[in-house]
């Protein structure tokens, strides 16, 4: 009888190529690499440039007041449980004064601060930080920005 030749079947690989994975990843960490500086919170304000300690918020999120160019008035809540409160939502002095009073009731160590553009009118701060006080705001502080910065 004839004998017919055996046909070797190739070893199956059952490994994983992990090479494409890590692409995806290099470029997935490229793409928020690229769109993180264009997330930044907040409203656009140019702030003066001052040299002041850094304020750590390990504890807790302040609450941030920012007056733009126009002098228009602005409340950044930081904390993302706080849904009343919406990011760059523009208003009035008196709703700011009175979010603001109602969350120091709830964290009475809250820090309030001011962000206010360098070209904005010196008297629309100063209004704003004297509003806050009579409404039971006892510090308020203000956000500048580092002269090394620029």
């Amino acid at each position: 009888m004839i004998e017919l030749p055996k046909r070797h079947r190739p070893a199956i690989d059952a490994q994983i190529n992990i090479v494409p994975y890590i692409d995806v990843m290099l470029v997935l960490l490229v793409i928020f690499m690229m769109t993180t500086p264009i997330i930044e919170q907040g409203i656009e304000v140019d702030l003066p440039s001052a040299e002041a300690e850094m304020v750590d918020f390990v504890d807790q999120q302040p609450t941030i007041i920012s007056i733009n160019k126009m002098g228009e008035y602005f409340i950044n809540s930081l904390n993302e449980d706080d849904s009343d409160v919406a990011k760059g939502e523009k208003l009035p002095l008196g709703i700011i004064a009175g979010r603001v009073s109602a969350r120091l009731e709830i964290y009475p160590q809250m820090k309030v601060f001011v962000r206010g553009d360098k070209h904005v009118a010196y008297g629309s701060v100063i209004s704003l930080m004297s509003f806050l006080q009579k409404n039971g705001v006892d510090k308020v502080g203000i956000v500048t920005e580092s002269p090394d910065v620029k």
